[in-house]
């Protein structure tokens, strides 16, 4: 499970899941400690947060090893390529 984490200016982190489309509109998975699983759009998120440290990211990362993700390999960002296969699997099936 490839999974990018991101840090917003309050310090809360945001788990994307980059290659895990949820829409047309290429929408991701993503999951907080406050919310939990939801939809993000990866790009403008990437925007407005900074690349997590592994200080940071590590109380996220125990909460998703406790629900279940296994084999959790931490990007720093994504591949357009791998998305874009992701993206076309989803939409044409």
């Amino acid at each position: 499970m490839d999974i990018v984490f991101r840090t917003f200016k309050d310090g809360d982190v945001i788990a994307l899941f980059p290659y895990e489309i949820n829409n047309t509109k290429g929408s991701v998975t993503s999951y907080m400690r406050i919310g939990q699983h939801g939809l993000a759009d990866y790009t403008p998120v990437v925007n407005i947060t900074k690349l997590s440290t592994v200080e940071e990211y590590t109380p996220l990362l125990k909460e998703l090893e406790q629900c279940g993700y296994e084999n959790i390999r931490v990007l720093k960002r994504m591949s357009g390529e791998k998305f874009n296969k992701a993206y076309q699997s989803f939409k044409y099936g």
